[in-house]
């Protein structure tokens, strides 16, 4: 069912500050290196074909030498998420749980664990580990890596185990694949930069978006609210495209200079050869043929979202007769990614939310795929529990 879940409680965010700086001042200021075995913790998860989100248990590993143990306090729902748990981008063994946009807060590190300490917040993103000696890795390229570990749904070679993701109470992650969060940043709104954030920073910087570049972004969700907010603070200025003319004014809210409708001929006739970049973020089958027409000779259209249908064809005579690309970009490196969160902490810049909790998840979901929300939701995990004592 599409509609609006009733709000979390109004004190959410500040129980999740609280519980948050409770395990701040239990911690020591020091690493541990003492083994505390496998733990079970609750999760949101899939536990049967095309069906719902619902609390599980799922165990976590004993933590090793260079692990990390966080305990989670927030994680953003990516539309990723509603893909690998719907079976839209083929089967996943189940149980499932998703999610890798987390926040949370340090409670255990390894012995060769050497700077980051207990009560650290920190984050996790897409990768959980890489093999680390490819041409990518070597590079420092690991979200390119063929033996790359997904933070769900994946099988760690190293450890046997397979991946769950953010909709847990903690996680155990390998340190180099683990990020610091900016104390500028509030850690809520910080957590959709683990996705959103750096899959639209990485491939502007790829892209040397700077003063003067002119950029498009094709749909405003998650991933285009972010890469204008991104793109305005390279000094670019900003095209939007979008089919829904109510989307205007927020789209100039977020520093947007022009907004195209798509349906409306006169402002895409007018949006022809003005750009240098399109970043496309829609993640429908759609017909980039008319965007390829609104760049310049050498521009780029990149393609960030992975439709769970086939792209319709397009004319390919523009790539030829203005020297264009049609490329794609996944997520950046862990050292991009931590770069894209000490510029965001900077710039004063991050996702806007809403917050849910673990007894609306499914709805959360449902509104995400209707595109009924500004711009990313972000799971509660304090409420993990609460459906279970609600049904009490």
């Amino acid at each position: 069912m599409i509609g609006r879940p009733v709000p979390p409680p109004h004190n959410a965010a500040q129980r999740i500050k609280d519980r948050a700086e409770a395990l701040a001042k239990q911690a020591k200021p020091a690493k541990s290196s003492a083994a505390t075995g496998p733990t079970k913790v609750r999760a949101l998860g899939i536990v049967e074909e095309h069906g719902p989100l619902t609390e599980l248990e799922i165990e976590r590993r004993q933590p090793g030498a260079r692990d990390v143990v966080i305990d989670l306090e927030y994680c953003g729902l990516c539309h990723s998420d509603v893909h690998a748990g719907r079976g839209e981008w083929g089967t996943k063994k189940l149980p499932l749980v998703t999610g890798h946009e987390m926040v949370g807060i340090v409670r255990e590190v390894g012995g060769q664990v050497q700077d980051l300490v207990v009560g650290s917040r920190v984050g996790v993103g897409c990768l959980v580990d890489s093999c680390g000696d490819c041409e990518a890795c070597l590079a420092g390229l690991e979200q390119f890596c063929r033996r790359g570990v997904g933070t769900y749904g994946s099988t760690d070679p190293k450890t046997g185990e397979y991946t769950q993701g953010g909709y847990s109470q903690s996680i155990v992650v390998d340190r180099d694949f683990v990020l610091r969060i900016p104390d500028a940043l509030d850690p809520a709104s910080a957590a959709p930069l683990l996705c959103a954030g750096i899959t639209s920073y990485s491939p502007l910087r790829h892209h040397k978006v700077g003063p003067g570049s002119k950029v498009g972004v094709l749909g405003l969700g998650g991933l285009g609210h972010m890469a204008v907010k991104l793109a305005v603070a390279m000094g670019a200025s900003v095209t939007v495209f979008t089919r829904s003319e109510d989307k205007r004014e927020s789209a100039l809210a977020l520093g947007a200079e022009t907004v195209a409708n798509t349906s409306d001929a006169d402002q895409m006739k007018a949006a022809d050869d003005s750009l240098n970049l399109v970043i496309d973020t829609v993640a429908a089958p759609h017909d980039i043929g008319v965007y390829l027409g609104t760049l310049k000779r050498d521009g780029a259209l990149v393609q960030l979202s992975l439709p769970a249908e086939p792209m319709p064809a397009f004319d390919i005579r523009p790539l030829l007769f203005k020297r264009l690309s049609y490329t794609g970009s996944p997520i950046g490196s862990i050292a991009e990614a931590q770069e894209m969160l000490d510029f965001c902490a900077e710039h004063g810049i991050s996702a806007d939310i809403e917050l849910t909790d673990a007894n609306h998840i499914n709805e959360a979901w449902d509104r995400m795929v209707a595109s009924d929300v500004k711009y990313r939701f972000v799971l509660d995990i304090a409420t993990l529990g609460e459906t279970a004592k609600e049904g009490a």
